[in-house]
């Protein structure tokens, strides 16, 4: 019973973040919505048991631009063949980024940066019940071919309630820097990209006094795009430290499908 519960939350919030994709026309001056689909062997952390699973990962991504800024934010249905790690979960990111060259209406930033902006991050684990606040800043900046190149800068802020609530242990704060891009290219009439991101996670400390190692995390994809709807390709997925623990350095390649809608 108390597993059907957490799958009907999870599902209810998955399926509320699907409905913010829905937004009028009007509403936004762009908008890219994408369904994906992974398979790949990841590691299992040593604090769950060590080894590795084989994982099917479906994504729920959006991105969209309007008149303030722009919104980005991504929910991952996790089904694990282990049965004891990630075996069903949900995490999902959520960026609303507000820009200060949009608001007021000049031309913010030189150089290579081309605006500024002003994030205000969201990152939600449903199975470890964990809850993070990113707020900082984004530098938009202006890289030659490149559809978008953004560096974020944000603290790393635990708003978890720890073990006595049923989850992982909480964290002290740290901060957290990212950047994520897209590089569209065309190899004679074949159209294909290279887009993903590489982020930073500051050391920190759990409520038990042990350490939390940094981390870098990068998940880049290369995609060939089949048509305007449909991509194919792989996603290489390194994670040093993974979820903070010193000895498990993740380098795993995932198989990757894309709906575009």
């Amino acid at each position: 019973m108390a597993k059907l519960k957490y799958v009907r939350s999870c599902m209810a919030t998955l399926s509320y973040m699907g409905l913010l994709t829905l937004q009028p026309a009007t509403a936004a001056e762009w908008s890219n919505t994408e369904f994906q689909i992974q398979y790949g062997e990841l590691d299992i952390p040593n604090f769950a048991g060590g080894g590795s699973a084989d994982h099917l990962i479906y994504t729920l991504q959006h991105a969209s631009g309007w008149k303030y800024g722009d919104n980005f934010f991504f929910i991952d249905v996790l089904d694990s063949q282990d049965p004891g790690f990630q075996d069903f979960d949900i995490y999902g990111e959520f960026y609303p980024n507000f820009s200060l060259g949009k608001i007021s209406g000049k031309k913010v930033g030189a150089g290579f940066i081309k605006d500024i902006g002003v994030l205000m991050g969201f990152n939600w684990a449903a199975d470890a019940n964990v809850k993070k606040y990113l707020p900082g800043i984004r530098l938009s900046l202006d890289f030659p071919k490149f559809a978008f190149a953004n560096l974020d800068i944000a603290a790393f802020i635990d708003g978890s309630e720890g073990v006595s609530s049923g989850g992982a242990p909480k964290e002290d704060d740290t901060f957290w820097i990212d950047f994520n891009w897209g590089y569209p290219f065309k190899i004679g009439n074949a159209s294909f990209s290279i887009e993903g991101h590489v982020e930073f996670v500051g050391e920190r400390t759990d409520e038990f006094g042990n350490t939390v190692e940094s981390w870098i995390l990068g998940q880049p994809q290369f995609r060939y795009n089949a048509n305007d709807n449909l991509a194919l390709g792989f996603e290489w997925q390194f994670w040093l430290n993974k979820l903070g623990e010193k000895n498990t350095d993740e380098n795993a390649l995932q198989l990757l499908l894309v709906w575009k809608f």
